[in-house]
């Protein structure tokens, strides 16, 4: 790839949001969860952006609010990635695959305070 092809690709919707994406992942890994979830959030509401990077982006935003233990933000994340259509089935069974498992925690977490509660 070229200089040229690579700066179009760059400062093309798909580029730009890619590039956010990226930040984000690179945040998150450093556990600057807020840089992370700025980063994502400004490539879900990118011009133009294409589905899959869209998905991608909501999918790993709702990772760090798990990790922040938001796990209601992270839950209508999931969701939103669930609705859309004509994503890959790889997103959508992390996704669901992912939803899941908050739904189970937070039933677990109920049934834990519904013991205390009874003792």
């Amino acid at each position: 790839m070229n200089f040229t092809t690579w700066l179009k690709g760059y400062f093309s919707n798909r580029g730009k949001a890619l590039s956010l994406y990226r930040s984000g992942m690179k945040k998150a890994k450093q556990r600057d969860y807020a840089g992370a979830i700025a980063d994502y959030s400004s490539a879900i509401h990118a011009s133009k952006i294409p589905n899959d990077v869209k998905a991608m982006a909501i999918y790993n935003r709702a990772l760090v609010y798990s990790a922040m233990d938001e796990h209601v933000k992270a839950a209508e994340d999931l969701a939103t990635v669930l609705k859309m259509p004509g994503l890959p089935s790889n997103i959508r069974t992390h996704a669901q695959q992912r939803h899941e498992w908050i739904r189970r925690r937070d039933e677990m977490k109920a049934d834990r305070a519904e013991q205390r509660k009874d003792r």
